[in-house]
């Protein structure tokens, strides 16, 4: 309303007490703010999840009183209209999204069942939306019973808002839905009308980009050439059938909304479409049989999978505490200056690479930018941590040009929104001019290159000239310091026709102006004429009064002062009447001068994205080489080995010597320091299983989370804290830590535990790692003991992939005691008895074989529990480990009686060789029982 936005009843009230507004006078609770806070406070409300309607002025009283005129109507109120609607998932503007540099998605959800499979199997359609740059995810995916590919993706993309269909999706989704979400703002659409199904979408998308070429005939597009002006991979997906019907379903409950929302067009108009990482329709998308065979023919890049449980228990993107990023990896190998920078490490964290020769060519990349590059990248974070987010800039600036929402022609704004737009504009090319300079510098050492993508990337007949050239029409098209000072462009001489006519024009009105006063000074003999402006009135032929007996009668006296008459002329007249016009021409084309430029610039959008793609893929490398120096104590490149399936002679393998926990070790102060361990899965040396067994509080969690987040930065690219580490790629980690429930989802911690082993065990390949922490633990000790010991035989000998096993089933280490593909292990630990109970100091160090008790009462002394609970404690746990010895006395006595029944029905035939092999078993059974008695 006028220079402000104001909001009455129940929305005063919530603009009263989430933006500290105070009410206005009278009986109607209404409150409001100036224009030029409107970005601040919608934001702010946006981002606590409320939907900011926009009710724009679209006429001013000037225009209210000739519609009146024309109408006959009396009308007192100008027009206004909604705008646009704004919510946490849809913010665009600069300064709302100033406070974060990661991206808020919108994400749209579908639902199919599978055809042909059990009842619990479907598939789940996805478009996922980053408003601030644009950029739409589209995919499908087939998914289990748990949902665990729709949490894997929940739980990398953290949705602030969901667009669903009503009463469409199961009850699965729905639990994944609410369980791997922070508070997100839901909408239910209505199937069919609302959320549109494959067809609809497909139609919609013909109008939308047929509507964009000029073979339209009549009013109706031309749908075949709308079909083909589709981006690249919206053809593939209207190709592929239905194998893509979910995907663009779930693309047209998107657009649906985004419609509704009336920034459909705005969006649409800047969109990027791209494949959903991990979903079915994505090319680079890792399928189970490629991976298993280490086959990426059909791939370029292909990725190591992590799946919520990963990102949870690794603490790779949020922490478990406060859900913030500190003590996170992310935190850990985050030190990029730019925000773009800091959007793709994080999508290179949550998918490290799998392909050997891509690992090692970002190695190589990181090490340049310590040895060859160091100069540059210094110089590269030093002058771009003070440039603004450009990626989101420039999609801002495309989508301007659309000119709708608030941006349109009819909105009245009093605050010169043209100023705002000029500023956002040139701070947009300075930007570039500082990123061309920065870029410069790289170029000039691009042949020293050990790796191949940074060569690349700096090939000179490439990104560097075309930058140049797109920078230098803009500084020959107007001068920037002007504009910036002036408020408004004003063009060099050849940028745009229409001004330089006009401008002309009034130059040549001018001229005549000049010579006609000339004219009068010889008139009237005096040098001294001139014209003069009062008030609005300019070329007042200003005359002394002694010259008034030579004044034509045809001269009108216009005004006067002590001493002078001013006059008007009838050849002044015409030609200011001349200039007017000319002058108001070039007012609008000066006007229009914005726009031209804006055009111009949206022209080389994809390649302005080129160049802020290559600024972000430095920025991202130069933060894991600054990472790598900020490791505390002795860092290594990991070395990569290639496994040739063909081949017997190879093996998955991880190998470390002295490795530390990233995380861990660089919180730690006051002069303490981590314990480094050695670890030797796979290959063909080493079992490639290790069960691990040791006292509580030893260093079991920590060992294995280590060993699990090394994997990972290796395969991001990074350096590892070790002094050796040598791993084969591993196609996906599995992580099961810890004991929790999810009581409002109605499955227990035995159910919750059991539900993620279960994916391990249909997922998991050759090339996997597994980590298990304690499983079993969750129900009673004989069920969960044959459960744990059955995972680990089908993972260890069905599976036969990388991994850790921690348990507390000491019987577990036993029954592997022989077996060649586990390696038993134990957290070393020194025990001193003290009054009955036994202290135990922790070594965390890891030691072959494993450890005879897990010393839980060591726990209780240290939370503080009475000594007479300990004591206790201590005699029941003493008796309770005689009676287990009892019992495994019991069991070897079954097993030897067994074993010598069967080897003595084969001595109806005797044979040397039997009689030996009875004897070595029964001494080797001998042995074992008097290992256990004495335990």
């Amino acid at each position: 309303m006028g220079k402000f936005y104001e909001m009455f009843e129940m929305d005063a009230h919530v603009g009263a007490q989430c933006l500290d507004l105070n009410y206005m006078k009278g009986d109607q609770p209404h409150c409001g703010f100036p224009e030029k806070n409107f970005e601040e406070n919608a934001g702010k409300l946006a981002r606590m999840g409320h939907r900011v309607v926009i009710v724009e002025q679209v006429e001013t009283p000037g225009q209210l009183e000739q519609r009146n005129l024309k109408s006959g109507t009396k009308d007192k109120v100008v027009k206004r209209e909604v705008c646009g609607i704004i919510t946490k998932g849809t913010i665009m503007e600069t300064e709302m999204l100033s406070c974060s540099p990661d991206a808020a998605y919108l994400m749209a959800v579908v639902e199919s069942s599978k055809e042909g499979n059990a009842d619990d199997l479907c598939v789940i359609g996805l478009c996922v939306l980053d408003a601030a740059t644009s950029r739409f995810m589209i995919g499908q995916c087939s998914d289990d019973l748990a949902r665990s590919r729709l949490r894997s993706l929940l739980s990398e993309l953290r949705p602030v808002e969901l667009v669903k269909p009503t009463g469409l999706l199961s009850a699965a989704t729905e639990k994944a839905l609410k369980e791997e979400t922070h508070n997100p703002l839901v909408t239910s659409l209505a199937p069919g009308t609302d959320f549109w199904d494959a067809d609809k979408t497909i139609h919609e998308l013909q109008l939308l980009f047929g509507a964009k070429t000029d073979n339209s005939v009549g009013n109706k597009p031309n749908h075949e050439v709308g079909l083909s002006a589709l981006p690249h991979s919206l053809q593939m997906l209207v190709h592929a059938g239905n194998k893509a019907e979910a995907a663009l379903s779930a693309l047209g409950g998107c657009i649906s909304y985004l419609r509704a929302a009336l920034i459909d067009r705005r969006l649409l108009s800047s969109g990027r479409f791209e494949f959903l990482p991990g979903s079915d329709n994505c090319p680079q998308a890792p399928r189970k049989d490629s991976l298993s065979s280490m086959d990426f023919s059909d791939c370029e890049e292909p990725y190591m999978v992590l799946d919520s449980s990963a990102f949870e228990n690794l603490d790779v993107l949020e922490n478990s505490v406060d859900g913030s990023t500190q003590g996170t990896l992310l935190a850990q190998l985050d030190h990029c200056v730019t925000a773009f920078g800091r959007r793709l490490l994080r999508q290179w964290i949550v998918r490290p690479l799998l392909h050997v020769a891509a690992i090692s060519d970002r190695q190589d990349a990181v090490e340049d930018m310590k040895g060859v590059g160091a100069e540059a990248a210094s110089k590269f974070r030093k002058i771009l941590s003070k440039i603004p987010d450009m990626e989101r800039l420039v999609v801002r600036l495309k989508s301007c040009n659309e000119k709708t929402g608030r941006d349109a022609n009819a909105v009245v704004l009093y605050e010169d929104a043209a100023k705002k737009l000029l500023k956002e504009f040139l701070g947009t090319l300075r930007g570039f001019q500082t990123v061309n300079e920065v870029l410069l510098s790289f170029a000039n050492i691009s042949g020293q290159y050990q790796s191949k993508r940074l060569g690349s990337l700096f090939d000179q007949g490439k990104v560097m000239p075309k930058l140049l050239s797109m920078l230098k029409y803009f500084e020959d098209a107007f001068d920037w310091l002007d504009a910036e000072k002036n408020g408004y462009i004003r063009p060099h001489h050849g940028v745009d026709k229409e001004f330089d006519l006009r401008a002309e024009n009034v130059r040549v009105i001018e001229e005549k102006l000049a010579a006609y006063l000339e004219e009068q000074k010889k008139h009237f003999n005096c040098q001294s004429l001139a014209f003069v402006t009062v008030g609005k009135d300019r070329y007042q032929l200003e005359i002394p009064e002694s010259l008034q007996s030579k004044v034509p009668h045809d001269y009108q006296v216009e005004s006067q002062k002590k001493g002078f008459r001013r006059y008007s002329t009838s050849t002044v007249k015409q030609l200011l009447s001349e200039l007017v016009y000319e002058e108001e021409c070039k007012e609008v084309a000066l006007k229009n001068i914005m726009q031209g430029l804006l055009t111009h610039f949206c022209k080389d959008y994809t390649s302005w994205l080129m160049v802020i793609r290559l600024i972000a893929e430095l920025d991202a490398l130069i933060s894991l080489a600054v990472a790598s120096n900020c490791i505390v104590g002795e860092a290594c490149r990991p070395t990569l080995v290639e496994i040739n399936r063909f081949s017997d002679a190879s093996a998955p393998l991880i190998l470390a010597k002295d490795l530390r926990h990233p995380i861990v070790e660089a919180s730690l102060d006051g002069g303490r320091c981590f314990v480094p361990n050695d670890i030797r899965l796979g290959g063909k040396e080493h079992p490639p299983f290790m069960l691990l067994t040791g006292p509580n509080m030893g260093g079991k969690s920590t060992l294995i989370r280590q060993v699990c987040l090394a994997v990972i930065l290796a395969q991001v690219g990074a350096h590892v804290p070790a002094k050796e580490f040598h791993l084969s790629p591993i196609d996906r980690i599995f992580v099961r830590m810890g004991a929790k429930d999810k009581i409002m989802a109605a499955q227990s911690t035995f159910l919750v535990e059991l539900l993620e082993t279960s994916s391990m065990l249909t997922s998991a390949t050759q090339y996997s790692l597994v980590a298990l922490d304690e499983l079993g633990r969750g129900t009673a000790t004989s069920d969960g003991q044959a459960i744990a010991h059955a995972v680990l035989e089908h993972l260890a000998h069905k599976v036969g992939c990388l991994g850790m096993f921690s348990t507390h089933y000491h019987h577990l280490a036993d029954d592997h005691a022989n077996d060649s593909m586990v390696a038993l292990k134990h957290m070393a630990c020194k025990v001193e008895s003290h009054g009955g109970v036994e202290k135990v100091t922790f070594l965390y160090k890891l030691a072959d074989g494993a450890c005879p008790k897990s010393y839980g009462v060591n726990v209780a002394r240290i939370a503080g529990m009475p000594d007479s609970v300990l004591k206790r404690a201590a005699l029941q746990a003493t008796q309770l480990e005689c009676k287990e010895s009892k019992d495994a006395i019991h069991g070897w006595g079954i097993r030897l009686l067994v074993e010598v029944m069967q080897m003595v029905k084969k001595l109806e035939c005797v044979d040397m060789t039997i009689i030996m092999d009875l004897h070595k078993k029964l001494r080797c059974m001998h042995k074992q029982l008097q290992d256990s008695m004495k335990s």
